[in-house]
């Protein structure tokens, strides 16, 4: 017997949105494509898009992975200084995660760096994994104001990595973080 199982039907579901609103954005763009263009390429309703995502830019800014990038920053030795910690972290983070470099990933991360009101609600997502770093950074011994200026720092240094990776297809999303990070552990 082998352990292959078959995607359940939620699994599916969700592919089919994620794959489907992909094509439209690429295609028409994303402020141009709207939830029930998405629902019908799917094959569901509306209402069923909304039981996955709670709006149209969730399907692409859905993140799973800040909770690791401040749980990889608080392993980091506290010594360090904040910049070169956060840094680390963040370093140690994307090196564990189990696929972060995928066609998927590429084609969102792509669509973010061109849309311009997901990059705002990117930023605004962001937020919440910028004040726990800070959170960490301070109970850690840093200012708030280092503690600050160090998460925002890497934080749009990640950014940078991702933008960069998703528009050069000859670049691995490992040495794009690596190369913004070293541009901010290298000034720290």
């Amino acid at each position: 017997m082998g352990t292959d199982r078959r995607p359940s039907k939620r699994e599916r579901t969700l592919a089919a949105l994620v794959e489907h609103g992909l094509d439209l954005f690429e295609r028409r763009g994303y402020d141009a494509t709207t939830v029930a263009q998405i629902a019908r390429a799917a094959g569901v309703t509306e209402m069923t898009f909304f039981r996955y995502f709670p709006a149209k830019e969730h399907l692409l800014l859905d993140d799973p992975y800040d909770p690791q990038l401040t749980a990889a920053i608080a392993s980091q030795p506290s010594d360090l200084r904040p910049f070169v910690r956060a840094a680390r972290g963040i370093r140690a983070a994307w090196r564990s995660l189990p696929e972060p470099e995928t066609p998927i990933i590429r084609r969102r991360v792509r669509i973010i760096a061109q849309t311009p009101s997901l990059r705002g609600a990117m930023w605004r997502n962001t937020g919440n994994t910028e004040r726990a770093i800070v959170e960490q950074l301070v109970a850690d011994g840093a200012s708030p104001d280092v503690a600050r200026v160090a998460a925002a720092s890497v934080l749009a240094a990640l950014v940078a990595g991702l933008f960069l990776w998703a528009e050069e297809e000859r670049t691995t999303l490992a040495d794009a973080i690596e190369r913004a990070l070293d541009v901010i552990e290298a000034d720290a």
